[in-house]
């Protein structure tokens, strides 16, 4: 969920996947930082404010939600917007935590960051199909969903995209770094070292893969098996 105007949608199909279970579910809202700033505007009608931010208001929408839900949580972790935000020495806000880890059986959550190498496999193949799928009509309004815990599996679901992308692709790549920062992140500030290489690595595999087929043959899902050694195998 990654603007406020689908978080009632998200949150109600994530209730959908609890099925008629009437326990209370586990709650974590981590990592969102408290980036509201207020901007002057003059119109015809005059001088008013109006509040920008990214962050804030997505934390805001989710808790709104979370409180007028009939469904029963227990609240286990808050680390979000005043809470979880500092300021640099630019005076640019950051989170304070913005990655980590859980313990799935105890609930204990720690605090981590991630390295390109520890990143979920194709990792590019998933950041495009989230880019993607808003476009594509048989995603339109759905949650992704990757991790079939059950299973052991690690799937991502198929889209597709225009050959046009490629286009784009070739002329965001044009953009210097700091232009990239400017015009692809929502947090300048706040993103990690290697967010640019990232984006130049996802446009790179457009440019070569035009056609949505390469990467999902016959709009079929790339599957990955957690092995016996550890590592994620591909398994179609």
């Amino acid at each position: 969920m990654d603007f406020p105007k689908i978080v009632e949608g998200g949150f109600k199909q994530m209730l959908e996947l609890l099925g008629d279970d009437d326990e209370p579910f586990d709650v974590h809202l981590i990592g969102g930082f408290d980036d509201a700033s207020t901007k002057v505007v003059y119109s015809a009608g005059g001088k008013h404010s109006i509040q920008e931010g990214y962050s804030h208001p997505l934390c805001f929408k989710i808790v709104e939600v979370l409180h007028k839900s009939q469904q029963r949580f227990h609240l286990r972790s808050f680390c979000v917007l005043g809470i979880n935000t500092m300021t640099d020495s630019y005076g640019n806000a950051r989170p304070i935590v913005g990655g980590f880890v859980m313990q799935t059986s105890s609930g204990v959550v720690t605090p981590a960051s991630f390295d390109i190498t520890s990143r979920c496999p194709d990792e590019i193949v998933r950041r495009i199909r989230v880019s993607v799928s808003s476009y594509d009509p048989n995603w339109r309004g759905k949650l992704l969903e990757t991790y079939n815990t059950h299973a052991d599996i690690f799937q991502i679901a198929p889209a597709c995209w225009m050959p046009d992308w490629a286009e784009m692709a070739s002329s965001h790549n044009q953009l210097s770094d700091s232009e990239v920062l400017l015009q692809c992140s929502t947090s300048p500030a706040a993103e990690p070292p290697h967010f640019v290489e990232t984006e130049r690595r996802i446009w790179k595999y457009l440019i070569e893969n035009p056609d949505w087929e390469d990467a999902f043959p016959k709009y079929k899902p790339r599957v990955f098996h957690w092995t016996n050694d550890g590592r994620w195998s591909r398994h179609s």
